[in-house]
């Protein structure tokens, strides 16, 4: 997988991110909720008003091994949790949000980068030096987010971590209204990138907004990528979504403007069932086997391949599932997409390194959750392909050939450094390899 990797140097492009930025607290869940008494049940909440119900959502995803993000509506409660977080002596801050991220991780690939976000002390100090910051001067306080990390086998109480995952807590003003969104038009024009990237929407999540404004943002953010250059790619970043209107907004608004999408196994059930039955899918499977992925990801490739019928419509041309035991990104053969065999490598050998925090790979602490092969489709007599590990990365088309797809197992870090950022990191080291 290394020597395919090598053989992919990244050449010059211009890729433009957005939206927003934050500074993230680090600390271990189990400094935080973990010293407090488990709940008695686990349960769901669009946002979290009090430390019960904290607990309990907390459990849920725990349980499940999901990632989760959710805004807390309690100002105080908020500011009351990253104090306590800030005095554990093991916990640490960097710059977060998807947009950074990705952007951080384009940069560190040899790519020129802008991105759209706010120009504050906390970011321009942290940003890679690289990285053209196009939004407004800004003095004022930082966005934080909390980041309650929790490792595969820990336990609280009767509830056991299937996974190493995170669960993100926010109370951000700015982000949610997407406010770099106008900031950068002009310096996008003139910056024509090969590649548009919009994250970051996830804030908007049960944000409180006042009726209407949220879908103007959403319009806003459209017409932004309906302005862009017919080659200038688009690709969309998935999220932790639980508001069945905003995910409506999303499938109406940005989803039908974009070339590419990036999900991880949360997120693609989640998709699926909202584009498919009108609802939300809160838990899934933390690690689903390969037939059933892929099923959902024909059945969505499919539906966004229709014929546009708006102005700046785009059919989807590519779709990249990130998961704990491997990659798969799904391409239209005939698209400019290309190099997917060394793109799914590259996601996936990135998956370790994030995870592990080196830039080796140390077999040591390493594992796999693959077995022997995989089934391609859960349909009767669908195929099989069975493991090679000296070609681990399968690749094959299918769509009497005009669908190209490759499955790269994950070598799975057991020696956890952080989980947060690492679907970002890994969909952007996809991405730039096929720009």
């Amino acid at each position: 997988m290394l020597e395919v990797e090598q053989q992919y140097p990244v050449g010059e492009v211009r890729i433009a991110v957005g939206y927003g930025a934050c500074k993230d607290i680090f600390v271990h869940g189990a400094d935080m909720v973990g010293v407090m008494t488990p709940p008695s049940r686990t349960a769901h909440f669009n946002h979290i008003d009090s430390i019960n119900q904290l607990k309990e959502m907390y459990a849920l995803f725990f349980s499940a091994g999901s990632a989760a993000e959710r805004y807390v509506a309690n100002e105080t409660l908020f500011n009351e949790l990253l104090a306590a977080a800030e005095a554990v002596p093991s916990s640490y801050s960097a710059l977060g949000g998807n947009a950074p991220v990705m952007a951080s991780r384009f940069a560190k690939e040899g790519a020129k980068v802008l991105l759209a976000a706010k120009r504050s002390p906390y970011i321009m100090e942290k940003i890679h030096p690289s990285i053209i910051v196009g939004g407004v001067e800004t003095e004022g306080a930082e966005d934080i987010h909390l980041i309650m990390e929790y490792k595969a086998g820990e336990n609280w109480g009767s509830y056991r971590a299937p996974r190493a995952n995170r669960f993100i807590l926010h109370s951000d003003d700015s982000n949610p209204t997407l406010s770099s969104v106008e900031t950068i038009d002009e310096q996008l024009a003139t910056f024509d990138p090969h590649l548009f990237v919009v994250g970051g929407l996830q804030m908007m999540d049960n944000f409180p907004f006042a009726p209407g404004i949220r879908d103007e943002r959403l319009i806003a953010v459209k017409n932004q990528m309906i302005s862009l250059s017919p080659s200038t790619r688009i690709h969309f970043e998935m999220a932790s979504f639980t508001d069945t209107e905003l995910l409506s907004g999303l499938i109406e608004h940005i989803i039908p403007y974009v070339d590419s999408l990036g999900m991880n196994e949360q997120e693609l059930p989640n998709l699926y069932s909202m584009m498919k039955f009108g609802n939300v899918s809160l838990v899934s499977d933390f690690n689903p086997r390969v037939a059933v992925v892929l099923d959902q990801m024909r059945d969505i490739f499919r539906q966004l391949q229709m014929t546009p019928g708006e102005r700046g419509q785009r059919r989807l041309t590519r779709l990249h599932l990130h998961t704990l035991a491997y990659q798969a990104i799904m391409v239209q053969k005939d698209s400019t997409w290309t190099n997917s065999l060394a793109a799914a490598t590259k996601a996936a050998l990135t998956a370790n390194r994030h995870v592990c925090g080196n830039s080796e790979i140390s077999l040591e602490h390493a594992k796999m959750l693959m077995d022997e092969g995989f089934t391609l489709s859960e349909a009767d007599g669908a195929g099989r392909i069975l493991f090679d590990n000296h070609r681990p990365v399968s690749c094959w088309t299918e769509g009497d050939g005009k669908i190209e797809v490759c499955i790269a197992p994950v070598l799975i870090c057991t020696s956890v450094r952080h989980t947060a950022g690492g679907g970002d990191n890994i969909s952007a080291a996809g991405l730039i390899l096929q720009v």
